[in-house]
């Protein structure tokens, strides 16, 4: 780094997030304010349908290069680097710490069955109340049982078994540490105890020694080594801070820890989340619990279906494997002329199966009302409208829990389409509000490694202008409602049938 000119500069802070489609950075001043950004995509592995694999060589290259192009950008190391990675993931290492699998994403379902016999135990539900993970094929839990049923060779020869994060650390320090944040999303770590849960190992068949040491989301270490930190051009001094998971870290990245505010991300799959000084435990919604900190949880649910469902719309209905920005403004363009309810179309979103409401990996898509006069925008309509509509019914969830959400702070993104967040704003009846123009999951990071760093005592906004925010609509609000009700008995009435289609589409 002897070739970069840093004398006399102020310190910043970097946040890393490791997507399942992207790696982002950013970097912010002294006074919390964006000085530069960086992206790197690279695309999931689907072998089999069910499955969703990220090689862990393209983790690696992606992240050395965000840092690495902030880093050159400013022209100096930073003071330090937060981490931020995805939730659910898990890849099988040997005892030379080299891969057996790749990782298995959030969107991996070849644990559906195993994670539906679960749930239908009272075992799930001891497991959930335990560890705040929903029972679902998402979740390294039924991801490790699968190994164990399906793969003995490779289960029996791992060593251990980590997600992206504990993949990087490794590879910067040689330790096989994982934050709380990534631990508490796993459905092996017990919240109250902040350690392994024994039923959820002894489900697995595993002990603790096959899973890596949990820390404090705010723990540091500098002096990294090896190839990966020499890519990187740090120097011995950088400090990391282990950090958190994307999730938890988007409603830091978004000011979203204070009461009456949820944050809510739509990026290609969605969530809502609160912060919680408890855990939000309801097995019958299976709201989700995962820890920030010492003193915070972050309570919500997450769904499948978002940006990815628009994806699939301009492929399907309009032959746009690669939409771009403008075919995003185009189409959205049309959307706004339709007016709310999309003329009598109504659509059930769970393309890629469904976690919060339901938790069913079975389910599956459903357009209702159909009619000759409706056009490929309105169903773009009515998708937005579903994902919009699915996000509520876990809002009201939330909402049980005593203090009213009076406001949504939104990431992602859905961010950039005005006409996107009024039709939220619409439904919900909150009002929005837009606070960074960055990914938010990073900014959490960076934010979280500065308090580590002893750089800042709270998660307080900087100080500029007033965030964007977007209102409800009075008589759009009212017409919604009378969607929603129609939405909400849709699920229960075809369920069963939805299973009934899978069995038939899973038959030889």
């Amino acid at each position: 780094m002897h070739n970069l000119k840093h004398r006399n500069a102020q310190p910043y802070y970097i946040g890393t997030d490791i997507g399942t489609g992207s790696a982002k950075a950013v970097a912010l001043g002294p006074d919390k304010k964006i000085l530069a950004t960086a992206q790197s995509f690279y695309s999931v592995i689907s072998p089999r349908p069910g499955y969703s694999e990220l090689d862990p060589s393209t983790i690696r290259t992606a992240f050395a290069h965000v840092n690495r192009d902030l880093i050159l950008q400013l022209k100096r190391p930073p003071a330090s680097i937060g981490i931020s990675t995805a939730m659910h993931s898990v890849m099988a290492v040997d005892g030379n710490h080299r891969p057996l699998t790749r990782f298995l994403t959030w969107e991996d379902t070849r644990g559906d069955k195993i994670a539906a016999s679960l749930r239908a135990a009272p075992l799930g539900r001891r497991i959930y109340e335990a560890t705040g993970t929903p029972v679902h094929s998402m979740s390294p839990l039924c991801k490790i049982r699968w190994l164990m049923e399906n793969l003995p060779a490779v289960y029996s020869k791992a060593r251990k078994f980590i997600s992206i994060k504990e993949y990087l650390w490794f590879e910067l320090f040689g330790e096989y540490e994982v934050d709380h944040s990534i631990a508490s999303a796993t459905g092996l770590f017990n919240l109250e105890k902040r350690m392994w849960h024994p039923a959820s190992l002894r489900y697995c068949g595993i002990t603790a020694s096959r899973l890596s040491r949990p820390v404090a989301t705010s723990f540091t270490r500098d002096k990294a080594s090896g190839p990966l930190a020499r890519s990187l051009q740090v120097t011995s001094k950088t400090l990391f801070c282990i950090g958190a998971s994307d999730g938890c870290l988007a409603n830091v990245g978004s000011y979203a820890t204070r009461t009456h505010t949820a944050a809510l991300t739509i990026g290609t799959s969605a969530a809502i989340r609160i912060a919680s000084r408890k855990p939000v435990v309801d097995f019958g919604s299976m709201i989700f619990n995962y820890i920030l900190d010492e003193k915070t949880y972050i309570s919500g649910g997450p769904v499948n279906n978002g940006g990815n469902v628009m994806k699939w719309m301009f492929s399907t209905f309009l032959g746009n494997n690669t939409p771009g920005d403008a075919d995003y403004l185009a189409a959205f363009a049309e959307i706004g002329k339709i007016a709310p309810g999309a003329d009598g179309l109504i659509f059930l979103p769970y393309l890629y199966g469904e976690r919060a409401p339901v938790w069913d990996e079975q389910s599956s898509g459903v357009f209702l009302g159909i009619r000759s006069f409706h056009t490929p925008h309105h169903f773009f309509r009515a998708a937005v409208e579903g994902i919009c509509f699915s996000l509520k019914e876990i809002l009201i969830n939330l909402e049980k829990v005593p203090g009213s959400i009076r406001e949504l702070s939104v990431s992602g993104g859905f961010v950039h389409s005005a006409v996107w967040m009024q039709i939220l704003a619409d439904i919900t009846g909150k009002k929005l509000c837009k606070t960074q123009a960055a990914d938010a999951s990073c900014v959490g990071a960076a934010l979280l490694s500065m308090k580590a760093a002893g750089a800042i005592r709270n998660y307080a906004p900087p100080k500029s202008g007033s965030p964007l925010s977007i209102g409800p609509r009075r008589g759009a609000t009212g017409r919604y409602e009378r969607s929603f009700t129609l939405f909400r008995r849709l699920y229960p009435a075809l369920k069963e049938d939805m299973h009934k289609l899978q069995a038939l589409v899973a038959m030889p």
